[in-house]
């Protein structure tokens, strides 16, 4: 009776440690995050315009003389072994702005996504992510500069569809996949658009580059090719700049006769990065967008922005200003009255948050 009394005690305790140390195992192999942020400003165009969009052709800021809402946003991250996903929502102008596509709401999908890793160097992902495309992100608290650029505005917000991450070694990496037309979320019967991305770098990450190209038929009535190349150059911990160079092609069927007119735009942008102390940062930001066919409405336009930003904690206040020169006379002084350029101040509050569990 002893020795039973003894054996069923320690298969008890062994069971219970085995529970224990696979518990904990199950615990190391998965990773849960949660982010996000909130974000607002205030807007002044110097020409005064009094009707939208108030001399602002880019994503987010198309207000003057206003206190704004940004957006709220919340991301969750899940990873357990080979598989993980992502949910990220947003609240706001912002984000109904990007997902303009989806019902007209101010709640939007800004990012849904499952992975699959069968192995280290590949892994799969369907749904739909923030394009590859470009130097500048949805999320405020990822970018300097608070107002967007021209190239961020006219080039595609999200991909849905499916891809495939590939590992070349070392600090190299290849991107394949295959999406809906740009922006949109569901697109039954409508054409498919072929995606690619090769990355690279150094081995001290000081130099990273990445190589994006998008192409596709849009509509039965648009087919849209774009190359696009960021670099970016960490000088010292006090120095960085980035550069982004696009260049996007269209070939259009107005009025429905089959017959396709070709036009281009294409742009570059120099971002300059100064943090002299830990609380607070420099950039500027010089762009220039080249619209001879006047495909985004712009002509030419030459866009110079210096932003400021003051750290406190997770808080980032952003005074900015910019200068717009176009080609044509699109920027508004009156009601009655048109102009070739405009200035305009920011003052931004960008709030991010993130916790692991």
């Amino acid at each position: 009776m002893k020795k039973m009394t003894v054996l069923v005690i320690t298969l008890a305790v062994y069971q219970l440690a085995f529970t224990q140390e696979s518990d904990s195992t199950q615990k190391k192999s998965q990773t849960f995050t949660i982010s996000g942020g909130v974000d607002g400003y205030y807007r002044y165009d110097f020409n005064n315009p009094k009707v939208a969009p108030y001399n602002s052709f880019t994503s987010f800021t198309r207000s003057s003389n206003s206190f704004e809402l940004g957006m709220a946003s919340l991301r969750a991250d899940h990873s357990f072994g080979k598989v993980s996903a992502t949910i990220d929502l947003g609240f706001g102008t912002r984000a109904e702005e990007f997902a303009y596509n989806d019902a007209n709401t101010r709640f939007a999908l800004k990012q849904l996504y499952v992975s699959y890793a069968p192995a280290s160097a590949i892994k799969f992902t369907l749904g739909t992510w923030a394009t590859h495309i470009g130097y500048e992100l949805l999320d405020p608290w990822l970018n300097r500069n608070y107002s967007m650029s021209y190239m961020f505005t006219n080039g595609p917000f999200t991909h849905t569809g499916l891809k495939a991450d590939i590992s070349l070694g070392g600090k190299s990496a290849f991107m394949v996949g295959v999406s809906n037309p740009t922006d949109y979320r569901s697109a039954p019967a409508m054409p498919k658009s072929f995606i690619a991305q090769f990355s690279t770098g150094s081995k001290n990450d000081k130099v990273k580059a990445y190589f994006n190209f998008l192409a596709g038929k849009q509509t039965d009535y648009r087919k849209v090719v774009q190359g696009d190349i960021v670099a970016i150059f960490t000088v010292s911990d006090k120095f960085s700049l980035g550069v982004n160079g696009t260049l996007q092609s269209a070939k259009l069927d107005l009025d429905s006769n089959g017959k396709f007119t070709s036009n281009h735009w294409e742009g570059g942008a120099l971002y300059l990065n100064f943090d002299p102390v830990s609380w607070f940062g420099l950039t500027v930001r010089g762009e220039y967008i080249r619209d001879n066919d006047e495909l985004l409405g712009l002509k030419n336009v030459f866009a110079p922005t210096l932003s400021m930003n003051f750290k406190v904690n997770n808080l980032t206040i952003i005074p900015e200003f910019r200068y717009d020169n176009a080609g044509n006379s699109v920027f508004y002084k009156n009601a009655n009255e048109t102009t070739k350029s405009t200035g305009s101040f920011i003052l931004a509050a960008v709030y991010h948050f993130n916790r692991d569990w």
